[in-house]
């Protein structure tokens, strides 16, 4: 298997490509302007605790505020550090862009009240562990999680994991014994990267993540009003720290500048990896290798087609996405069911790989085609199944319904592909579609026909509109003005406006 990491530098945005054998299988985007939150932290002020939400809106320096669920509060928060003062014995650990993540804990009935764990005014330590999405504020926890090489340090907990990607139980009972002599103080987890890994590079990955504690603590009591305390990695330093594995032949790199700065990275953190990386010289493009550019362009498209002929159209809303798989233009060899299998078997391929690139995630629905037998509705929710296995971001699938119809659901921390590279549409504000000149046109009738009428100092009434919407008028709806003109006993002038929307219009009366 072939893997290369791409990182492509310009002077407003960096973008990471994994490549697995020729093909886009990850991509990273981060623009300089709106770069990700997620992993920073800031100093936080209540500004508001709901307990009918069980939540607070916290104040972390940004335009809108964070929103903090009682799930992600730590008991007995000291006011003025935010340190931990007793010992947590259950822990819902937020990872930060990290795969192995803690089986979240459920809360219990007799669990504290976010009335009892936070008042308006206090000052809280806070994380980034979602971006801003849509018209939602950034989701944080008070529960700091620092990722590193081969471990995430929970300062804030007594709590230790493994990764479970790590299945030899020697292995997961030495790594538990050797982080708990190493840092015993501290909660923390073994990252899959850990696996093998000797008691000096631990150690070296928990100097470095304790120094960045130390610091953190500092900067978190300096800060006199809300903001930044601590911002993660770059995308570069990030996607290496957490993609650069003995299963990547090459990281090729497009600026001698982030090309010496990743290079220094490598060499202090992952060494044995140093002669790995190269620097990009050729004037062709480094993203045209691999026609990448080509595929970002597919995957911002609403309807995406399939080799085969079928195709599938993915729909992004703020609260889910909805998939839609069509035969297309395949008709198949053997029979329709044969030909339905064949189409949905390749489309659940397609779905992942998309999921995967867009970054979508929420709740994810996928009306594939009807099929009759239930053996093939297992083999294609076991085909989605087995291609997001190779997702990083935690997945979980159901069953098919009758109505042909699979629920999933994919984390997500960070805005789409879509929503990071493209705005609505300014003309229909994001809706897909805007009024016909029918329908704006009825609405101008029915406005006037709502006016008092008569008006004797009026001589003419003036509707100013849209250029479609006086050609539709007066070319085939001038029964209905004609109408509307005798009932008010009034002239109608028509004056097209430029730099109107076809919705908009104004009357006067002149």
């Amino acid at each position: 298997m072939n893997i290369e990491i791409l990182i492509n530098v310009r002077p407003n945005q960096t973008r990471v490509a994994y490549v697995q054998d020729g093909e886009l299988a990850d991509l990273k985007v981060e623009r300089k302007a709106s770069p990700t939150l997620v992993g920073s932290v800031f100093k936080g002020k209540v500004i508001r605790v709901l307990p009918g939400m069980q939540a607070a809106f916290v104040d972390i320096g940004l335009d809108r505020a964070a929103f903090l669920y009682v799930g992600d509060v730590r008991t007995n928060i000291d006011d003025e550090t935010g340190i931990v003062v007793d010992e947590v014995e259950e822990v819902e650990a937020e990872i930060i862009d990290v795969a192995e993540e803690t089986e979240g804990v459920e809360r219990k009935p007799d669990d504290p009240k976010i009335q009892d764990l936070l008042e308006k005014g206090q000052s809280i330590m806070v994380q980034v562990a979602k971006d801003p999405l849509g018209t939602k504020g950034a989701r944080i926890t008070t529960h700091i999680t620092l990722p590193g090489r081969t471990l995430v340090l929970m300062p804030t907990v007594q709590h230790v994991g493994i990764s479970r990607r790590i299945e030899s139980e020697d292995e997961r009972n030495r790594l538990q014994t050797l982080f708990e002599k190493l840092s015993p103080g501290h909660g923390g987890i073994m990252r899959t990267a850990a696996e093998g890994s000797t008691e000096t590079q631990v150690q070296a990955d928990l100097d470095f993540l304790n120094r960045i504690w130390k610091e953190i603590q500092k900067s978190y009591d300096r800060r006199k009003k809300p903001g930044l305390v601590y911002s993660d990695l770059d995308v570069e330093l990030r996607a290496l720290r957490d993609l650069l594995t003995e299963d990547v032949e090459k990281v090729i790199v497009d600026d001698i500048e982030v090309h010496k700065k990743v290079s220094g990275f490598v060499s202090q953190f992952m060494p044995k990896f140093k002669k790995k990386v190269e620097l990009y010289e050729s004037p062709q493009p480094l993203f045209d290798i691999y026609d990448i550019d080509l595929e970002i362009s597919r995957s911002l498209g609403r309807k995406i087609w399939l080799k085969s002929g079928g195709y599938i159209v993915i729909d992004e809303a703020e609260a889910f996405v909805a998939i839609d798989v069509n035969t297309g233009k395949y008709v198949g060899k053997k029979d329709l069911e044969d030909t339905i299998l064949k189409t949905n078997l390749e489309a659940a391929k397609e779905i992942a790989h998309q999921l995967r690139i867009r970054n979508c995630g929420g709740i994810i629905i996928i009306d594939f085609i009807d099929m009759e037998k239930e053996a093939h509705q297992e083999k294609v929710v076991g085909a989605l199944e087995e291609e997001l296995a190779k997702d990083r971001a935690r997945t979980a699938v159901t069953s098919m319904s009758p109505l042909g119809l699979v629920e999933m659901t994919r984390k997500r921390i960070r805005p789409s592909l879509v929503s990071t590279l493209c705005d609505p549409c300014p003309y229909c504000e994001g809706k897909g579609y805007i009024r016909s000149k029918m329908t704006v046109a009825n609405e101008i009738f029915r406005a006037l026909e709502r006016e008092p009428s008569p008006r004797p100092k009026v001589k003419s009434v003036v509707v100013k509109c849209h250029q479609d919407v006086a050609d539709w008028i007066y070319e085939v709806d001038h029964e209905n003005l004609e109408h509307v003109e005798t009932s008010m006993g009034q002239n109608i002038i028509f004056k097209v406006e430029p730099g109107f929307h076809r919705e908009q219009y104004e009357i006067e009366f002149i």
